[in-house]
């Protein structure tokens, strides 16, 4: 993409800007009075020591009102313009954070899933701070402090135009290495926010896994670690202040060359009789006047440049494409009967390293199939590509003899349930929280969901009950109760294709026997896919399919596999094993007590 300066501004102009044209325009109306009553400073001053010099009595009468008038205009003039451009300012950048999380939002997963969390939250923070302050500082310091010095740079000319020359002629020389700078500074503030961006993912890291890291003793660890980033981002961000810095002694040197050409000539005038005193004190006024809107404006370059930084960070997210999209004549899927197929599938999530090879599954409508095998095999990528998580890379998925790349993906995932081994809850109610799987649905539904899914009896023993909230990611309840949320939220929904991955990993033997209860009144005339490393969670399937390595290397039924002696059999004798050593366990431990 085009990263040149002109094609930033032009483009955030166009898309972003233009739409608030009034605001600008009424704001730009008001820069010019701030700017024309700035202008008239200088000549106030010189009329003030012209009349001191003549001892002329206007000078207590005349001038002090005048001086109120004019500094109340440019009082009201400058509070306008400034909550006029500071309020465009806000409404972009509000529109750019809409617009970059809707783009999240419909995201494919692989797109998600390759940022780390902390750089795209950086975006929505930090790069927009930088947003803000350039445009809210272009708007006040381009225009106002442009027209300020325009304004008094052609009043000097119309006083003195020769004095005007003079000091004209020492501000191009600042130009160059300013802009040379301020490039600079775009690729420093890149690099800021890079790092910005690593640091805040590695700050939630360490605070949402605060139970480990103290179960490992490993807060040293993470000091250490934490303390190399911190040091990291402190030489970058000091890199890009040393870069602003570095324009103040060339605006500071070149204003000290105009005042002291100012003092020799104007001085040199006064002495010799060939100007007034009156004439000298106002130019010279005006050049002190007109070296900080110049200071200002050789400042606003690094800001600029850092802004557009974090606008060419904006639009690259923008631009990212979905991979998983509707096709162009996807129609809407519907009258779903649950019959799923996966058809001679292959998927890589890395180029050359298949996590799904050559698999074929049938799952015939109203059916429970269950997916075994050992951690990796590749069972989780199944349930990805039913409701097109992700895209196969070769053969196809089907619902209902519909290949899901042809339907829209809204009625695809509409007649689809998931509930995953990693539980998310928001920070809302209980109440919430379930009625996600159905944003309609009343309260009555929502408890009838909970009562299915053994969640109703300690829902009611919290204090607020529904009302409850549950925490950022369910931290106020337990991993059993969140599961059961969660499938309370799957059964609320009441789509006809289920998929549980590991739904009842987290549940004590009395919860997950009524949740398996709720499980098999919920799958009755609905297709039902089941990941579940217990065994006996997947023991009444239908068909059971063992995968291992991306491909089924066993179907059949329960006693079927123990059987055939295979990988479905070690797998349920070494567990069924593991299980009879935690028994004898808990029986010796409670006859010694």
């Amino acid at each position: 993409m085009n990263e040149s300066t002109g094609y930033l501004v032009g483009r955030l102009w166009r898309d972003w800007m233009r739409v608030y044209i009034g605001r600008i325009a009424g704001a730009a109306v008001l820069m010019v009075v701030v700017a024309a009553t700035s202008a008239a400073y200088p000549q106030l001053i010189e009329l003030a020591v012209d009349m001191l010099t003549d001892a002329d009595r206007r000078v207590l009468t005349l001038l002090p009102p005048v001086i109120i008038a004019i500094t109340f205009v440019r009082g009201i003039a400058s509070y306008g313009q400034s909550v006029l451009s500071q309020s465009m300012a806000l409404r972009v950048i509000a529109a750019l954070q809409k617009a970059m999380f809707a783009r999240l939002m419909y995201a494919d997963l692989a797109t998600m899933q390759s940022a780390p969390t902390g750089t795209l939250i950086s975006r929505f923070t930090n790069d927009v701070n930088l947003m803000r302050d350039a445009l809210s500082r272009s708007m006040t310091a381009l225009v106002r402090e442009l027209l300020t010095a325009v304004a008094l740079i052609g009043w000097m000319f119309y006083s003195d135009w020769l004095m005007a020359l003079i000091v004209i002629v020492t501000f191009p020389f600042a130009g160059r290495p300013i802009l040379r700078l301020g490039r600079r500074l775009r690729r420093a503030s890149a690099n800021v926010q890079t790092g910005l961006g690593s640091l805040t993912s590695a700050l939630s890291q360490s605070f949402s896994g605060i139970r480990l890291i103290k179960a490992y003793g490993m807060e040293r660890y993470e000091n250490t670690r934490s303390d190399a980033q911190f040091d990291e981002v402190y030489r970058l961000i000091i890199k890009t202040v040393k870069g602003r810095a570095r324009t103040q002694p060339i605006m500071e040197t070149l204003g000290g060359v105009a005042v002291a050409l100012v003092l020799a000539y104007g001085g040199y005038r006064v002495i010799s009789g060939t100007g007034t005193l009156g004439s000298f004190v106002g130019f010279l006024s005006a050049v002190l006047l007109v070296l900080q809107p110049i200071r200002s404006l050789g400042n606003l370059n690094a800001s600029v440049q850092e802004g557009l930084a974090a606008v060419k960070r904006t639009f690259d997210l923008l631009d990212t494409e979905p991979l998983v999209t509707d096709r162009m004549h996807a129609y809407a899927l519907d009258n779903v009967t649950g019959h799923v197929q996966l058809d001679d599938v292959n998927f890589a999530y890395e180029p050359g390293k298949l996590a799904l090879d050559h698999i074929t599954i049938d799952v015939p409508a109203g059916r429970t199939v269950a997916l075994v095998g050992p951690s990796g095999a590749g069972k989780s990528t199944v349930l990805n590509l039913i409701p097109r998580f992700y895209d196969t890379d070769a053969g196809a998925v089907r619902i209902d003899g519909h290949d899901v790349r042809d339907v829209t993906l809204a009625s695809l995932r509409d007649h689809i349930a998931l509930v995953s081994q990693d539980v998310i809850l928001f920070n809302e109610s209980i109440a919430a929280n379930i009625g996600f799987g159905d944003p309609a649905a009343g309260r009555a539904a929502i408890e009838a969901a909970a009562v299915d899914a053994a969640a109703h009896e300690f829902i009611t023993r919290l204090p607020d009950g529904y009302d409850t909230i549950v925490g950022e990611r369910g931290t106020k309840l337990s991993g059993g109760e969140r599961q059961r949320i969660a499938i309370a939220r799957a059964m609320l929904k009441n789509a006809p294709i289920l998929l549980f991955d590991e739904a009842t990993s987290a549940l004590d033997a009395e919860a997950e026997r009524q949740v398996q209860g709720a499980l098999a009144r919920l799958a009755t005339g609905r297709t039902t896919i089941v990941i579940a490393h217990q065994l006996a969670t997947v023991v009444g399937a239908d068909l059971i399919y063992v995968i291992d390595e991306g491909r089924v290397v066993e179907t059949g039924v329960h006693a079927e596999l123990l059987a055939q002696g295979g990988l479905y059999a070690r797998l349920a004798r070494l567990q069924f094993r593991t299980e009879a050593a935690d028994r004898a366990d808990k029986a010796e431990s409670g006859a010694s007590g």
